[in-house]
């Protein structure tokens, strides 16, 4: 046996270490029972993998990102392995690791039932006891066809080869464009085959080396995400390295449950997305219209002083507009089909950037006007698929805050930095305060527009404006628009979850294929920089946003209802009313509730709208010119002048207090 020179990579550590041929990833790292895979040149490779010469060999723990992908895809092969066990005429789908979890798609002849889960995570029990080995086979495309000649949806897979990940969702966690590989499942003592899958891996060792896992729902899901395809039954499950990681997963989302957007919007009468409509389209309802427009009220106040200009754009246009822009051949399969009249073809305005390039372009533009800062609550419309489209924070309709600011490059350093401070602190009025930055580029891929020397300087100099900040900058390699990099924001809410907020993009493109131009001081003409930002998003996003960060709690300034008045009985009505006019005229959101109920029920009834304050009076407040106030938590200030009551919710409102 010949000597084998490796080195083992640890963060910053290197170490050199001879061993002898046929040493196997899991021999370098024996004992650490943390480690379930190896990377090696970049590629991650089962701890079964025999190093060679030369190679550099970087232990994966099952902790880091791609240590818990594949604990989640290895465990979504046992499910699959469980469901064909209980149910043989079942045909697999695809089934990759998502984010907390996992997922199989299966063709059954009926849908899942919740017993049948309970049936299935059983099956798995016994089969992760058992410990079978994950072990892996190349196979030729012709041999693997063979093998598989009764699972239709891997024949098709094996036929898309090179393009699987770009035809379908997750495909890429089975089919790659090099050689196919087959997974087998073998008995721990005999080495037997048990069960077989087609899967680029790696894998777990053995069926063993699955901690905990849980399986969560079923659910409907068309086949490569396409309403043209036949509908499948996929089986969602979540797996993580030890139980109490589980426990405190599962703890969590009864927690984001609670905080379901679309349940709080049903029961606070926020807003709701009516059937007749369709999917994707919401309706707001009078108090959702009250935070929706003090949203958009303060936005606007603070774009004011900004220096932002205030535009509106219709709600379609020409096709020939979007190709212009670039967004037809781009984006044309996120846009709804053409409306043809006139002998014309129209688009529903899926962005807003290209209408506002033709408002820059409407008569001359001097150096003196720049940077012009447009800005519109413009609505668009996106063709969503049915299996994403989620309440408010995926919709097919939405109302974007975009701002295009047109600049020279000398000013977009500094515009840069400007707009990045100012969306962070309106995100902070707001009430969100924990923040990573996230720098989208390009990559190789020949989707992207321009020249690789103005991706260079747009990239570098949204770096520099993001490192100003002070907060963590993540790199996300290939995420750009395809005519420019962008940063954006992602805003930690009250539970912990990370969701993208503000996006801001530097384009070079746009106002090259638009023509756009300025005169500069010499008198020569000048294409300026443009860069997008959207700070909400879309203000339905943004909203459902809040409402799951503060649980439907809004602070008294976003509550649709600020104050419910609540007499102790029904003589001190008037009183209330009398409070509640005058509080009205200092822009306070007040009523009385002079229902029949009782007034405890009165009191449950204001909790369960989640009202910040509760006014109260009876006979000893009406007789001193008081009232008393109920805070969300229960406690109670008694006696309280009506003038210093209107003035502590004036300041808490002006304040933006969460009580």
């Amino acid at each position: 046996m010949s000597d084998v020179r490796v080195t083992i990579q640890r963060d910053s550590e290197r170490e050199e270490r001879v061993v002898t041929t046929g040493t196997t990833a899991a021999d370098l790292f024996q004992g650490e029972r943390g480690v379930v895979a190896a990377r090696v040149a970049g590629e991650l490779k089962d701890l079964a993998y025999e190093v060679a010469d030369g190679d550099a060999v970087e232990p994966v723990e099952i902790t880091s990102e791609d240590g818990l992908n594949i604990l989640r895809h290895s465990t979504a092969h046992v499910m699959a392995q469980a469901v064909q066990e209980l149910f043989p005429e079942a045909k697999l789908g695809i089934g990759p690791p998502i984010k907390d979890g996992f997922y199989y798609d299966f063709d059954v002849e009926t849908p899942f039932h919740p017993d049948d889960l309970k049936r299935i995570e059983k099956k798995m029990q016994e089969i992760q006891k058992r410990g079978q080995k994950f072990a892996r086979r190349a196979v030729s495309d012709d041999a693997a066809r063979e093998e598989l000649a009764d699972e239709p949806y891997k024949l098709e897979l094996i036929g898309l080869k090179g393009s699987a990940a770009d035809a379908a969702e997750g495909a890429s966690a089975e089919v790659g464009a090099g050689e196919l590989t087959i997974y087998d499942n073998l008995d721990a003592k005999t080495g037997e085959l048990c069960w077989k899958d087609l899967c680029r891996g790696p894998h777990l060792p053995s069926t063993r080396a699955i901690p905990a896992f849980k399986l969560m729902r079923s659910a409907a899901a068309y086949w490569r995400g396409s309403e043209k395809n036949k509908q499948l039954q996929r089986i969602y499950g979540t797996a993580w390295p030890t139980k109490d990681e589980l426990k405190a997963h599962l703890e969590f989302l009864v927690e984001a449950e609670k905080r379901d957007h679309r349940k709080l919007g049903a029961e606070l009468d926020l807003f709701s997305f009516p059937e007749e409509l369709g999917p994707g389209l919401a309706v707001f309802h009078p108090k959702g219209g009250v935070v929706r427009k003090v949203m958009e009220d303060y936005s606007r106040q603070r774009h004011e002083v900004s220096g932002y200009e205030f535009v509106n754009t219709p709600h379609l246009s020409k096709e020939r507009l979007f190709e212009i822009s670039g967004h037809l051949p781009h984006y044309g399969e996120s846009m709804f089909p053409a409306i043809e009249f006139d002998e014309q073809n129209y688009r529903l305005k899926a962005m807003n950037c290209p209408m506002h390039n033709l408002i820059f372009k409407s008569r001359g533009r001097s150096y003196r006007e720049l940077p012009l800062r447009l800005f519109e609550f413009g609505t668009v419309y996106r063709y969503e698929k049915s299996g994403v489209v989620h309440g408010l924070t995926r919709s097919r309709g939405f109302t974007q805050d975009d701002s295009h600011i047109y600049c020279t490059k000398e000013q977009m350093p500094q515009e840069l930095d400007t707009l990045l401070t100012f969306v962070l602190d309106l995100l902070r009025d707001y009430g969100l305060n924990e923040f990573e930055l996230e720098l989208s580029t390009r990559d190789e891929s020949d989707k992207f527009i321009g020249s690789d020397e103005d991706w260079e300087e747009a990239t570098e100099a949204l770096r520099l404006a993001a490192e100003k900040q002070g907060l963590p900058l993540v790199p996300d390699p290939g995420g750009a628009a395809y005519y420019g990099p962008k940063i954006s924001v992602q805003a930690r809410d009250a539970i912990g979850r990370s969701w993208q907020m503000s996006t801001l993009q530097v384009d070079f493109n746009q106002p090259k294929r638009f023509g756009l131009e300025y005169t500069a001081a010499d008198g020569s003409k000048q294409q300026p920089v443009m860069l997008h930002r959207a700070l909400f998003g879309s203000i339905e996003r943004f909203f459902g946003v809040l409402l799951e960060h503060y649980a439907g709690a809004f602070p008294a300034w976003l509550a649709p209802v600020q104050a419910t008045c609540i007499p102790i009985g029904d003589a001190h009505v008037p009183y209330l009313q009398e409070f509640a006019a005058e509080a009205k005229t200092k822009g306070l959101r007040i009523e009385v509730d002079s229902s029949s109920d009782r007034m405890q029920k009165k009191i449950r009834n204001a909790q369960k709208s989640k009202v910040p304050f509760m006014i109260i009076a009876g006979d000893e407040d009406v007789a001193h010119g008081a009232v008393s106030f109920r805070y969300r938590d229960g406690s109670q200030k008694n006696g309280i002048p009506r003038e210093e009551a209107i003035a502590e919710l004036l300041d808490v409102v002006e304040r933006r207090v969460q009580l």
